[in-house]
């Protein structure tokens, strides 16, 4: 009966283990694809604005016309900067409870 007690705690200590690895790996490769993302979403948003500008600067247009079109890229930048921050803090507090949940285990 010792024996049999003995081997089912380990194997229950085993799984754990492998739960807890398994879990440390999924949210290694979710940061890693949320960062690639990002990155990928940056770069099209600056290609985006960079053609803006080139194309607008052989048009004539009026001043007014020029400071909506530069203040809507700024809040396009804006709004991409907060939503990445998101998406960030948001996965940080999923660790932290993942973490908590695992530790009160």
């Amino acid at each position: 009966m010792r024996k049999f007690l003995v081997a089912w705690m380990v194997m229950f200590a085993l799984s754990c283990f492998s739960v807890t690895w398994a879990t440390a790996q999924d949210l290694k490769a979710e940061k890693q694809a949320i960062k690639l993302r990002q990155k990928v979403e940056w770069k099209s948003l600056k290609d985006r604005q960079k053609m803006w500008k080139t194309s607008l600067k052989g048009q004539p247009l009026p001043k007014a016309e020029r400071i909506r079109i530069k203040h809507q890229m700024e809040r396009e930048k804006r709004e991409l900067r907060e939503r990445h921050g998101d998406e960030v803090q948001d996965m940080k507090d999923r660790q932290r409870i993942l973490k908590d949940s695992q530790a009160n285990f």
